[in-house]
């Protein structure tokens, strides 16, 4: 599986963003998707996450309420809606993909580019 992460820019505190994971390959609509972050300095960590079938989400838990995370396996897509944005959000986002729906980077054995999120104050 091929990720390409896309959405990524510049936003201002509160505005919003939806982040693109297009997803290449047969096996991605019987994987879990999930979206981390890492921002300069820090770990990566852990965003979202949404089962195969779309039916199970996780957020963490400065996202619950601002982020929805869904997926299109029609389209081989998964998306990040991210609402109410604070500088804080700022990092690089990534998506992944893996067999198993959890908080845990390595749950996921694909993962794309990134693309850089930026909230300013």
């Amino acid at each position: 599986v091929q990720l390409q992460a896309s959405g990524g820019g510049l936003v201002q505190a509160g505005g919003s963003l939806r982040l693109s994971c297009a997803a290449s390959g047969p096996t991605f609509s019987s994987s879990a998707a999930a979206w981390f972050r890492q921002a300069p300095g820090k770990e990566r960590d852990f965003v979202a996450a949404i089962h195969s079938s779309g039916g199970v989400t996780y957020y963490t838990d400065s996202g619950q309420g601002r982020f929805t995370i869904s997926r299109d396996n029609a389209k081989n897509m998964a998306y990040l809606q991210m609402n109410s944005l604070k500088p804080e959000d700022t990092a690089v986002y990534y998506c992944a993909v893996g067999p198993v729906t959890a908080r845990i980077a390595q749950s996921y054995n694909y993962w794309g580019q990134g693309t850089q999120v930026t909230v300013s104050s």
